[in-house]
């Protein structure tokens, strides 16, 4: 399963990758994220892997996002692994005007297992709806300093 999803932030290029480069910051836009890890590597650096835990309503997730590709201003590439999911996330950002960017992710789900591919095949919108919903929060994280583990 693939698709696309965009947001433009009322932030400088430069001003939007600081805030996304800090692992610090994923809990104000990243809902239901408990804990990170690294577990090799530097941060944010080609090759590094971190361990992300979720708790979303009752489920808890458990994922490794591994970073493929840096090419910052431009591109950040990463996949996200877990118990029958490989997520490649291409992140591409462009200048979108004076003091604006424009944040372009492509997702690319592989399911394994049969409970898996049932769901991306039953749920496409749910994906893609969860990752609308972290590009938004980010926005207002951004832009406004709102934090979504203060609400």
């Amino acid at each position: 399963m693939k698709y696309a999803t965009e947001i433009e932030i009322e932030l400088s290029r430069d001003e939007m990758l600081a805030l996304l480069d800090d692992p610090e910051n994923m809990k104000h836009w990243q809902r239901g994220l408990k804990s990170f890890r690294l577990l090799s590597g530097e941060p944010g650096e080609e090759g590094a892997q971190m361990e992300l835990e979720y708790l979303m309503g009752r489920r808890h997730l458990l994922l490794v996002e591994t970073v493929i590709k840096r090419n910052f201003p431009e591109e950040f590439h990463l996949t996200y692994d877990a118990k029958g999911v490989h997520n490649i996330q291409k992140n591409f950002f462009e200048i979108a005007g004076e003091g604006r960017c424009k944040w372009i992710s492509e997702s690319e789900f592989q399911f394994s297992g049969l409970p898996m591919k049932l769901m991306g095949w039953l749920m496409p919108g749910t994906f893609k709806k969860q990752s609308l919903a972290y590009l938004r929060d980010f926005k207002n994280f951004a832009e406004t300093g709102a934090s979504v583990s203060e609400s």
